[in-house]
């Protein structure tokens, strides 16, 4: 191993921490008009919404995407990691 960082932006997150990150940022309605899935919008919790992610390749893309956009501006704002 050659101690290289990964370049992949969702190296080693969970998506329950992606959940997390982007329902504490945004609320369940907010997250639900931004990724038009049912399961932010009929009764969300954490656990079905996870559920419903694990078994639906194309909506779980698109909440990470929206999770990677939201670290972006996190990071060009400076409130991002800090790299040794």
């Amino acid at each position: 191993m050659t101690g290289e960082k990964s370049k992949d932006p969702l190296h080693g997150i969970t998506l329950e921490h992606i959940l997390t990150e982007l329902h504490a940022q945004y609320g369940w309605e907010s997250l639900a008009e931004k990724v038009n899935i049912r399961c932010f919008k009929e009764n969300p919790s954490l656990m079905s919404s996870l559920k419903f992610l694990r078994k639906t390749p194309w909506a779980r893309t698109k909440v990470e995407r929206l999770y990677v956009r939201l670290v972006s501006r996190r990071a060009s704002k400076g409130k991002g990691s800090v790299e040794c």
